[in-house]
């Protein structure tokens, strides 16, 4: 079984680049709809007289081709603190661009590292879903009842079906299904899960942080909806895995195919500065960079939600590690929704 840490996951995939959790509520409002074109806010230094440009805010090039379902256009809406102002309206169709998902669950406790996924419940520790990690659980969580495979063949109990996904990707898992490690299928749910998402085209700054309300909290370059941190203690009371793949993303018959964490997989390269590369974009509009810059450091001025301002990027957040079981902590702008 190999452990993982999440910073140097994140290194080897930044280079290249719950499980039932609540949607965002719609309180965008749409009115005529218009295509969406990029745009740069520039500002002048009154000290020197330099004109600088900051990225503070969405930059819509920045996703990657076939992450969107169709052109982003700009709407009317409202955000969550009653501000009127215009949005992004993102439609995806809740598959990851050019690449395939999984693998999640191994078949056995003979596989490898590479014919399962990963897990991470907030303590601190990524674990490849191996076969010696299967077989382990008793003494990682100190409790004899685990027991995810068969004694006599070795296989792995998986939930192989959509019945078994939908009794076991649910809060109060159906006792059929634990001791199982879950993972669902897209083909269950027509290939993937579409939805719009609504993203201020400035963001609008909260006086105060709000909290992320276990709701849906962004969208990554690839397509891919950012959950809140998995419900791993109510996962865990199951006596359940609920794998996630080598990105940080499993799929639920609520969301489809959404992210818990970053990992690196919808991280841009780094910037020429060496600062981390933008991952995603928060629904408050503010981008989400990757963890750590390029020499390996982090930023250590970072506010409760993880973002913090610099003079090129403007406010911005930096994603935790994948074994924080979250993204960022709150959000410092009003939000738009996930519909």
């Amino acid at each position: 079984m190999t452990i993982l840490t999440t910073h140097c996951r994140a290194l080897l995939l930044g280079a290249l680049l719950a499980l039932t959790s609540a949607c965002g509520s719609s309180n965008g409002s749409s009115g005529d709809s218009t295509t969406a074109t990029a745009t740069t806010d520039t500002s002048t230094d009154a000290g020197d007289d330099t004109t600088t440009t900051s990225r503070e805010g969405m930059d819509i090039d920045l996703f990657q081709d076939g992450a969107l379902a169709s052109e982003i256009t700009t709407v009317s809406c409202t955000l969550s603190g009653g501000t009127q102002t215009t949005c992004y309206r993102i439609e995806i169709a809740g598959t990851p661009a050019a690449r395939e998902i999984g693998p999640f669950c191994p078949p056995s406790i003979y596989s490898e590292a590479d014919e399962g996924g990963i897990w991470f419940d907030g303590s601190g520790t990524v674990w490849d879903i191996d076969g010696e990690f299967i077989t382990n659980l008793g003494n990682i969580y100190g409790d004899s009842n685990w027991l995810l495979y068969d004694t006599a063949s070795g296989e792995v109990n998986v939930t192989d079906t959509q019945i078994a996904c939908e009794a076991a990707a649910r809060p109060n898992v159906d006792p059929e299904y634990q001791n199982h490690c879950v993972q669902c299928s897209l083909d269950y749910y027509g290939g993937g899960v579409a939805q719009t998402v609504l993203i201020p085209t400035a963001p609008v700054p909260l006086s105060s942080p709000a909290s992320l309300n276990n709701g849906d909290l962004g969208i990554a370059l690839d397509g891919v909806i950012l959950a809140p941190p998995a419900p791993v203690q109510a996962i865990l009371a199951a006596y359940t895995i609920a794998a996630f793949d080598d990105c940080g993303g499993h799929v639920n018959p609520v969301e489809g195919y959404h992210y818990h964490a970053s990992v690196g997989c919808a991280e841009r390269g780094y910037d020429d500065d060496g600062h981390s590369g933008v991952m995603a974009y928060a629904l408050d509009g503010y981008a989400i960079y990757g963890m750590s810059y390029a020499d390996g450091s982090e930023p250590d001025d970072l506010d409760a939600c993880r973002g913090h301002t610099e003079l090129e990027r403007g406010y911005h957040y930096h994603a935790a590690s994948a074994a924080e079981n979250m993204f960022i902590g709150c959000f410092s702008g009003e939000q738009g929704s996930v519909q």
